[in-house]
Formats: C-alpha cells, sequence, structure tokens
C-alpha cells in the first residue's frame, strides 16, 4: 500500500485547519513530520491536493474529492480498532443540534445514552440549522438534529420528529383578545423573529408565504428565550416551536394565537454525511431517537 493511514490524518487535519502549524498541533506532531508526511502521500501520487497560498493551504478540487474518502476510511479503521478493543461497544458521539432541539430534547437524549454507555462521552454544538449542516457536510459532528432542510446532496435527511410553530403574543397585547388573527392583523402587527438560516425561520417563512413583503419585523434574534421575553415586554408578537412554550401557556405568560389559513407544522430531521461510515455509536444513537419518535404523543 503506498499511503498510510497517518498520511491520510494529516490530509484530513489540514483540510480542516488551512494551516500545516494548527494540523501538526491537532495530531501531536511536529511541523516539520507532518509536511513530510503530506508531501510523500502527494509525491507517492504526483498529486496535489493543496493550493498553496502564503501559508495558507487551501483544498483544491482533487483534494475534495478525496476528502470524504479519506474520512470514511479512517472512520472504518477507528471504529475497526475500537470493536477489536471495546467489542462492539458504542463509543463517544459528536452531535450538532439546532437551538430548539438542542435546550428541550436533545440533552434528555444524551442522558439516556450516556447512561447505557457509562464512561461514553457525548459533545453537543448549538447553533442555527444552516452552520449544523455545514458542520456535518465537513465530517465535524457525527450527526445534526434540526429544524430546517438543506438541498445539499453528500447529506441525508432522515424525518424525524413533526413539531408544530404557534404565534403568540403577551396577554396584554391587543391581538390576544382576538379570536382568529386574520392576515390583516399579522401585516399590522410589529415581529420578533429567529434569524435568517435558522430551522425556525424558514419554517414561519413558509408558512407566511404571500405575506413576507408586508410583515412589520421589528428585531430579528438568535435565542428562543430573548424572544420569549421581547413579546413579554410588550415589544410584538412572534413564532416559535410549540415545545418551547408550553410552561409560557400554562402559567399564562403567554397568550397562544390562531393563525386562520396557515399550516404551521413542520418536520425535524436527523442529518448524516452519506460517506460517513456508521459506527455502534451512531447506530446506536439513531435507533434511540426513533424509539422516542414512537412515544411520543
Amino acid at each position: 500500500m503506498r499511503y498510510s493511514l497517518r498520511q491520510l490524518e494529516v490530509f484530513l487535519a489540514v483540510a480542516h485547519h488551512n494551516n500545516i502549524t494548527r494540523a501538526a498541533a491537532s495530531l501531536s506532531m511536529s511541523q516539520s513530520a507532518a509536511s513530510s508526511a503530506l508531501r510523500d502521500l502527494e509525491d507517492h501520487f504526483d498529486i496535489q491536493l493543496f493550493d498553496r497560498v502564503g501559508k495558507r493551504l487551501q483544498i483544491n478540487e482533487l483534494g475534495r474529492v478525496v476528502r470524504p474518502r479519506a474520512e470514511a476510511l479512517l472512520e472504518r479503521a477507528r471504529s475497526l480498532e475500537n470493536e477489536l478493543m471495546q467489542h462492539q461497544t458504542p463509543g463517544h458521539l459528536k452531535l450538532g443540534a439546532t437551538l430548539t432541539i438542542g435546550n428541550y430534547l436533545a440533552v434528555e437524549l444524551m442522558a439516556k445514552y450516556m447512561a447505557n454507555h457509562p464512561g461514553r462521552k457525548v459533545t453537543l454544538d448549538v447553533a442555527n440549522t444552516s452552520v449544523i449542516v455545514e458542520k456535518v457536510a465537513n465530517f465535524e459532528l457525527d450527526i445534526g438534529l434540526i429544524e430546517g432542510e438543506s438541498n445539499d446532496a453528500s447529506l441525508e435527511f432522515i424525518p424525524w420528529l413533526e413539531d408544530e410553530l404557534v404565534v403568540f403574543c403577551a396577554p396584554s397585547h391587543p391581538l390576544a383578545k382576538k379570536t382568529v388573527l386574520s392576515d390583516q392583523d399579522l401585516q399590522s402587527a410589529g415581529w420578533i423573529l429567529r434569524e435568517q438560516g435558522s430551522g425556525t425561520r424558514q419554517a414561519f417563512d413558509w408558512a407566511m408565504h404571500g405575506l413576507l413583503p408586508s410583515l412589520n419585523v421589528l428585531l430579528e434574534l438568535q435565542h428562543t428565550e430573548a424572544i420569549k421575553r421581547s413579546v413579554k415586554a410588550g415589544v410584538g408578537i412572534s413564532c416559535l416551536s410549540r415545545i418551547t412554550l408550553q410552561e409560557s401557556f400554562v402559567n399564562q405568560s403567554l397568550v397562544e394565537l390562531n393563525v386562520a389559513g396557515r399550516d404551521m407544522h413542520r418536520q425535524f430531521y436527523l442529518v448524516l454525511h452519506k460517506q460517513k461510515f456508521r459506527s455502534a455509536g451512531i447506530n446506536n444513537w439513531l435507533k434511540m431517537c426513533i424509539n422516542r419518535e414512537q412515544t411520543v404523543p
């Protein structure tokens, strides 16, 4: 074999960091050893995987083609090593979740996974849909739990839970007294919405098609709690997932508004790279998510 797994590790680290020094540090190697490993890999096959721009290494077209195959090969090698050492016991997981899922659903699943597999660590990266999708596509995360959709052909999107968006306001807001909101009510209100790129905003924009240009958007905020507090303060009305509002509806600090003729339902997804090797840990996580879906009323 004309290449080594170590050379592939160096290639992937450089692809991630775009810098040989940081790549070497991430692998606990000297810079000269990492440079030599990458140079040997390219020289053996008379290829160039990066464009050199000063001290920066930018992955080129051939490198982008090779990258997912190298990632998959290393994942299989690591899985084989884990199976030999741990008898196919699920290992550590790197997860990403959108804000709604990360704050209200993912923690429960993480606790269950770690309880079932003592000593196994689960890390969680919480961001909006576009960021999580990008990180899964770049092999920075094993699995993403997202609220929105994407057209990235390199990824597999597995339908997971069904969700519903809810329009709401403070009890003192004039619209709180209305039985049903008309399109005119929606256009006259001031809105506090999630930022562009979030799954919640994507679903809201879809539900409000035909009205978007005429909606009065006062604020765009990244965090659910900031939006709820702004609405409670009477700044405007908003629209979020029902699971983020249940407690506020029970204690009547916020009021649900009935919107006529708008489909507010959406789908949560599990997202993986199509070429990502499905380790025992990934398969276990997927089964656990599916079991949770079957128990949700």
